[in-house]
């Protein structure tokens, strides 16, 4: 599927029937932050989803924000199978992209300014692939938990498209989708900080260039 053709998303019928538990565990840790990947985290925190090309890279770039974000961790989503593998997902037989997850605190870092390092590291116009990297579980997404980010993120997708346009970029195909309806999957263990483990790995995140109003206020305002 992956190879000669343009890669397409299975219908349900067509993707892996999965299982009904994981075959592999998570760590407890975050290797850098040091807290809890898979909770319980603190009460009043947010969590929000983003697949935005090969979520090593992806992580790395949320967990190195200044100040609020709790803990990250990478998984899949929005695809059918049940507890895929990596294997399967990159077979495209499952339908899900590569995400990272963020917990944070509202408090400390606005969703927004999530949104704007989401944009800005990642080139949104390219569907079913970034870069060199190509298939579905590479497509830009964003998953979210409530009424209010799901508002957020599409008033963000029409402000970033504008400043696309005028610097002669095509359409985002970014989907925006709420994540109650998509179960994430967090991804084997080696995945998980996987830039921290292997500094020299491989990075595929890289953006566009322009800069995303969103957040904060464009430079010159």
């Amino acid at each position: 599927m992956l190879f000669g053709r343009t890669p397409q998303l299975p219908t349900p019928e067509q993707a892996l029937p999965g299982r009904s538990a994981p075959v592999f565990q998570v760590p407890e840790r975050h290797t850098v932050l040091g807290t809890a990947l898979l909770g319980p985290y603190p009460e009043g925190y947010e969590i929000a989803d983003f697949g935005m090309g090969c979520f090593w890279g992806a992580e790395r770039k949320f967990w190195q924000l200044p100040a609020g974000v709790h803990t990250t961790l990478v998984g899949y989503q929005g695809g059918h199978t049940e507890h895929p593998t990596y294997e399967e997902v990159c077979s495209g037989m499952t339908g899900h992209t590569e995400v990272v997850r963020v917990v944070f605190d509202p408090a400390r870092i606005s969703y927004g300014t999530l949104l704007r390092t989401f944009w800005e590291s990642h080139n949104p116009t390219q569907g079913f692939r970034q870069g060199n990297d190509v298939g579905t579980q590479y497509r830009s997404a964003v998953y979210t938990h409530s009424p209010a980010q799901a508002a957020e993120a599409e008033s963000s997708r029409v402000s970033y498209q504008k400043v696309l346009t005028e610097a002669g970029h095509p359409e985002i195909t970014t989907e925006i989708l709420p994540a109650d309806s998509l179960p994430f999957y967090p991804a084997e263990s080696y995945h998980q900080q996987y830039l921290d483990k292997n500094p020299a790995g491989y990075c595929g995140i890289g953006g566009t260039g322009v800069s995303c109003p969103v957040g904060v206020a464009r430079t010159g305002d």
